[in-house]
């Protein structure tokens, strides 16, 4: 479970640079808070780090359960993929938001996979 923990971690740095990033689009196009809109690049990076974060809330705990229930290096390995995604999804997206769908399937394919793993994983468990 270490690999998931670091794998765990690696995505929280990624929220945070996301974040970074936001805000650097902020100041740059001078966009005052609490304002979430006036420039259609603040918009953009604002919209990234916010699809992300809603994604987090369901990855992050599948990625520990499949890790748990499954097998802790598949986990990891779907996580990687799904830092890649997000990485991915960041560039399309502030290029040109028709862009955003390679890096949204990228990470949302492993989302899936991590949940429906460690729900049947852990039904498994349950009934064994």
């Amino acid at each position: 479970m270490e690999l998931v923990a670091f794998v765990a971690s690696l995505s929280l740095l990624v929220v945070m640079y996301l974040g970074v990033q936001t805000g650097r689009a902020r100041a740059r196009y001078k966009i005052e808070a609490p304002a979430v809109v006036g420039h259609p690049i603040f918009e953009r990076h604002f919209r990234v780090q916010q699809n992300t974060i809603e994604q987090l809330v369901v990855y992050l705990p599948a990625l520990f359960l499949f890790g748990q229930y499954v097998h802790a290096g598949t986990a990891a390995v779907l996580g990687l993929v799904w830092i890649a995604g997000r990485l991915v999804y960041e560039r399309g997206y502030v290029a040109d938001p028709e862009k955003r769908g390679l890096g949204f399937g990228i990470s949302v394919a492993p989302t899936l996979i991590l949940v429906i793993g460690g729900v049947v994983g852990a039904l498994l468990a349950v009934v064994r």
